[in-house]
């Protein structure tokens, strides 16, 4: 590449620090046995430090709660564990339905859909305007059949923050176990596992500059899941296979620094970026809850254009974002979380996400938004979608 791309993609992955990168080498060219036990040989016996160490990182940084973490090779790993794995211990013995919302991210939905074409009842509750889940749908649809609830904790695209303490509550009152897929708001926003009444959760190390190919299933104490892949005793017996110990070390390491400072940094990037756009750039819409949201996202829908055509222009620039378009998905649908909080097409066609990291900065946002005038000034010019007052 000529020009160097400046990233404002990082929900969906992030480049990774080089300080994790440091942790993990010693476990790629040093301590490169497999993790074995007190009764093993030297090399083995401190890889099992090393990914009990990287566990506890990784707990104490979820609150310390009572249960298991588990690794696995993502977060997409994860949810399916989480999910077909209660069904599959569940299923027949106390029901078969499970709830989710329409608006999760794919390894939950297409989960949920997996089940159901298995024989699983799936319930898909709907979200407001800012994509928040219906609380009263949820209680009236758990019924006896319930095995499980799904809901996220923070969204994908548009980044609103669901209320799971009151989720958890609900379910917790209803003897259903409750998983929700924190993979987008895990180091971005404070939150206490052990006060929550969440059973599972999925975590992953490459949306704050870990490694990619690792995540984490926390699973709580006495919560029956199914083993998920048959061999060993690897990772309580849950999951078997040589355990990732380089990815592991990396995953704690870029736990380790995350700072709060680093979020509210983040956090005002992202309103910059908002109030720029909405101030200089006409017929706009932004997308998610105004406050509920984590701090590193923003999803706007620039109208009477395709998303599509806009990330398109940017990365010709030298920017990298993502979009909800149809014509930027292999399925050809819009974004189901545009289309989830009542948008029609046209707004789901033109929605782009922005997500910041640490290696962002406030020049980055200027240089991006003069190119983003330009570009949307351009394309509405030539829009089949656009009317006369945007000429």
């Amino acid at each position: 590449m000529d020009k160097k791309t400046i990233y404002f993609d990082n929900a969906a992955s992030s480049r990774m620090d080089e300080r994790v990168l440091e942790a993990m080498k010693p476990y790629f060219f040093d301590v490169y046995a497999v993790a074995t036990s007190e009764f093993g040989y030297s090399l083995g016996i401190e890889a099992r430090e090393a990914l009990d160490l990287a566990r506890a990182k990784i707990l104490s940084a979820l609150g310390n709660p009572e249960g298991k973490l588990i690794f696995t090779s993502g977060s997409t790993e994860s949810s399916n564990i989480a999910i077909k794995g209660v069904v599959r211990n569940l299923s027949g013995k106390k029901g078969k339905h499970i709830i989710v919302s329409k608006i999760e991210d794919f390894p939950v939905l297409n989960s949920a859909k997996s089940l159901e074409r298995n024989g699983i009842k799936v319930t898909y509750l709907d979200v407001d305007k800012y994509g928040l889940v219906d609380l009263n749908q949820l209680k009236d649809s758990i019924s006896k059949e319930t095995i499980l609830v799904s809901i996220q904790h923070a969204n994908q695209e548009i980044g609103t923050i669901q209320d799971i303490k009151t989720i958890g509550e609900i379910c917790d009152r209803n003897n259903v176990i409750f998983h929700s897929d924190a993979t987008h708001s895990f180091m971005r926003i404070p939150f206490d596992l052990s006060k929550l009444s969440v059973d599972l959760l999925t975590v992953s190390a490459h949306t704050f500059h870990g490694p990619k190919g690792i995540g984490a299933l926390f699973v709580r104490e006495g919560v029956p899941v199914a083993k998920w892949i048959d061999g060993g005793f690897q990772e309580f017996d849950l999951r078997a296979g040589v355990e990732n110990i380089p990815g592991a070390v990396g995953f704690a390491k870029a736990v380790e620094l995350v700072t709060k400072e680093e979020n509210e940094t983040l956090r005002n990037l992202r309103d910059y970026l908002v109030e720029k756009i909405q101030n200089e750039i006409p017929y706009t819409t932004p997308n998610g809850h105004p406050e509920k949201r984590i701090p590193h996202n923003a999803n706007i829908t620039f109208h009477y254009v395709e998303g599509e055509s806009i990330t398109l222009h940017l990365d010709m620039k030298g920017f990298a974002v993502s979009t909800g378009s149809a014509c930027f998905s292999k399925s050809l649908e819009a974004s189901h979380v545009i289309l989830g909080i009542g948008g029609d097409h046209e707004r789901a066609h033109g929605s782009v996400r922005f997500t910041f990291g640490r290696f962002n900065k406030k020049e980055d946002v200027d240089k991006m938004v003069e190119a983003l005038k330009e570009i949307v000034r351009q394309l509405r010019v030539i829009s089949p979608l656009k009317g006369e007052k945007v000429r």
